[in-house]
C-alpha cells in the first residue's frame, strides 16, 4: 500500500503537473503555427493553380476559337477549289 502523501510531496507532484501541461501546451502551440504556416502555403498554392487554370482555359477557348476559324477558311478554299476543280473537291469530300 501507497504511503499518504505530506504536503511537499503533494506540491511536488503538482508541480511535476504543471511543467508538463506547461510543455504539453508549448508543443501544441508549436504544431499549431506549423500547421497555420501549412494552411497558408495551401492556400496560396490553391490561388496560385486556379490563377492558372484559369489562364489555361482561355488559351484553351482562344485555340477552339482559332480552330473554328481556320475550319471555316479551309472549307471556303475546298468550295473555291470545287468551283475550279470537280475532281478534286470530290477527292477531298472523299477522305472526310
Amino acid at each position: 500500500m501507497t504511503a499518504p502523501l505530506n504536503g511537499m510531496e503533494k506540491f511536488n507532484h503538482l508541480e511535476d503537473k504543471l511543467y508538463r501541461i506547461v510543455e504539453q501546451i508549448k508543443t501544441i502551440r508549436q504544431e499549431k503555427e506549423a500547421l497555420e504556416r501549412e494552411v497558408a502555403s495551401l492556400r496560396r498554392d490553391v490561388s496560385s493553380r486556379a490563377e492558372e487554370n484559369d489562364r489555361l482555359n482561355q488559351r484553351i477557348h482562344q485555340m477552339l476559337n482559332e480552330r473554328d476559324t481556320i475550319k471555316v477558311k479551309v472549307e471556303a478554299m475546298l468550295d473555291a477549289i470545287a468551283l475550279v476543280e470537280p475532281e478534286l473537291a470530290a477527292e477531298a469530300a472523299r477522305r472526310n
